[in-house]
């Protein structure tokens, strides 16, 4: 078996995330994570807050706390709200730890060493009533590109150009609102991006696997040049600045820019890992130390795509030591709210512990994914939510599922059958089961999660028309044999179902797969769909009562979710 290091983007600490931020990462990243360890390879999957930067620092001011706290609390709430939307990091670790500032500076001193770093003397925003400069996301102002007038000074949200804060028109101070700005010159140091766009293009040239849209975007940075960036800001929060293991002169009261020690964390989260647990890290991220047998998948939103295939890469190559890069990287697009993008800082949406107050955790992870934003942004709307949920997963696997395990009740006094051979209904079933099945893997490995989602439908719906088909109780009463033979293979077509499943409804599988009593065994991936059908339950088996699986979403739920959250119909 492989060897996979999967890796979402890492989500700001300022607060508790929206479903948009889940499906553009996290969750894509924990179904294909769980997809392959049932298929037996060894899994690392790391994810972290990213705790410096200019969303930290607000989001202390907010609260009212001294940064530290804030972000040791806020960490706490992502941590649990990831693992009761059933998250399966093996480590969830903080940008603040001190294997990152190692890391971090570790790099910049390779980097320097290598002629990849500067200092440079700029002009910068600076705030009279503050008093103090205004690192790019403290500046808000209208987009000079599409006249979207919350800008902020790294990036417009609306169009997606990349800026900066001088480059904004009628710009403000986010902490306090003052115009009162003026720019004066401040030293940082520049990671000469444009020395390393040859290399970084012929890599971008070699990655065949990447989806269209991260090779677009890759394309367009090398395309509109590579330009030289600031890795430092004027901030009291981050990982401080060194030379030669000391407070770099000069320096003393800047720390390095978040984009640049944000991505270190992928390592230094794995490092935090392999310190709690005593495993290795190197064996995951350096060439020589085994990472050469590792497939690296990175998960990201679009608007992330840039610093991981330019900014990232570029630092990775120009340490000159061996890291392991991405091999495979899925970006997505962005999942809408009428017309508008969630938004953290505006509060707009649903948030990942509100949608948990509302419904568990399968619903909103079956939704989100059988309408990933995959090929362009996909629009959620409580009806199409609704609507998803109720035809999947209340009328398709609820039903089927529920309809077996009440009938073995009634009339198999709630074990697994004995009697009867499989006919020709069930050799065609087996047939289609495998078609279904080779589809649904391949989807799978090409990480096409709408695909994988329409397939797993099918699969739920191939055992609702075979019981349809073999009516065993019709006839139980004439041929009991084959009425037993019928109800065996329908739940063992419910186990199935469970295991192909539990990428996308890790909670609903293991209670299907504890009523049947096969909860205990290795959750491996089925590849054959007779072995499972005829094999996964033993004959005289117990089966436990099952509550109903899923529950119907009524219109004056919908209403009254439109009305606390937006979103009217």
């Amino acid at each position: 078996m492989g060897r996979y290091l999967i890796t979402s983007a890492l989500p700001y600490i300022n607060g508790i995330k929206h479903l948009g931020n889940l499906a553009g990462s996290m969750l894509p990243a924990d179904v294909h994570a769980r997809f392959r360890r049932m298929q037996g390879h060894e899994v690392l999957f790391i994810c972290a807050t990213d705790e410096h930067g200019t969303p930290a620092e607000l989001g202390a001011l907010e609260a009212g706390l001294d940064v530290r706290s804030y972000c040791d609390q806020q960490h706490d709430l992502q941590r649990d709200v990831c693992a009761r939307f059933g998250l399966s990091f093996d480590w969830f670790g903080r940008s603040s730890s001190r294997q990152n500032r190692e890391l971090t500076q570790h790099f910049a001193e390779r980097l320097e060493e290598a002629g990849l770093i500067e200092e440079r003397t700029t002009p910068q925003v600076y705030s009279i009533d503050d008093r103090r400069f205004l690192p790019d996301r403290y500046v808000e102002g209208t987009c000079p590109r599409c006249g979207y007038e919350s800008a902020r000074g790294d990036q417009c949200d609306n169009c997606g150009a990349l800026l900066d804060p001088v480059d904004l028109i009628r710009p403000r101070s986010k902490i306090s609102g003052s115009g009162r700005l003026e720019v004066r010159d401040t030293t940082h140091l520049f990671l000469l991006q444009d020395r390393m766009a040859e290399r970084i293009r012929a890599w971008v040239d070699a990655a065949q696997e990447w989806p269209p849209l991260a090779r677009s975007i890759a394309y367009k940075w090398l395309d509109e040049g590579l330009q030289p960036r600031a890795i430092t800001r004027d901030l009291d929060w981050g990982v401080p600045v060194t030379k030669n293991g000391r407070p770099r002169p000069g320096f003393e009261d800047k720390v390095f820019y978040v984009w640049f020690d944000a991505p270190i964390e992928y390592i230094a989260a794995t490092a935090e890992w392999a310190d709690a647990t005593g495993a290795e890290w190197r064996r995951w991220w350096l060439m020589p130390e085994g990472g050469d047998d590792v497939t690296y998948v990175q998960f990201m939103g679009k608007d992330n795509v840039a610093f991981h295939t330019v900014s990232f890469p570029v630092t990775l190559f120009g340490s000159g030591e061996p890291w392991k890069l991405v091999d495979r990287l899925k970006a997505l697009n962005w999942v809408t709210w009428y017309g508008g993008k969630f938004s953290t800082s505006e509060r707009r949406g649903v948030f990942m512990d509100q949608a948990l107050d509302l419904l568990p955790a399968d619903y909103w992870r079956w939704r989100l994914m059988a309408n990933a934003p995959e090929n362009a942004d996909s629009a959620f709307t409580w009806s199409d939510f609704q609507n998803g949920v109720n035809a999947d997963l209340v009328n398709v696997l609820g039903n089927f599922v529920n309809r077996v395990v009440r009938f073995g009740e009634a009339r198999f006094e709630s074990v697994v059958p004995d009697g009867g051979t499989p006919g020709p209904l069930e050799l065609s079933l087996f047939e289609e089961l495998d078609s279904h099945l080779r589809a649904l893997t391949e989807h799978h490995d090409a990480m096409e999660f709408r695909r994988a989602a329409a397939e797993t439908r099918a699969i739920w719906a191939a055992g609702n028309q075979y019981l349809q088909r073999a009516a065993p109780w019709s006839a139980i009463g004439a041929d009991a044999p084959a009425a037993a033979c019928s109800l065996r293979t329908a739940l063992n077509l419910a186990c199935l179902g469970a295991r192909v499943s539990a990428p996308f409804l890790p909670y609903t599988a293991r209670t299907i797969l504890d009523a049947f009593g096969v909860a205990d065994r290795p959750l491996r991936w089925p590849t054959a769909a007779a072995a499972v059908l005829l094999d996964e339950l033993p004959r005289g088996q117990p089966v436990a009562p099952l509550p109903l699986l899923f529950r119907r979403i009524e219109d004056t739920e919908i209403a009254d979710w439109s009305a606390r959250f937006g979103g009217e119909e």
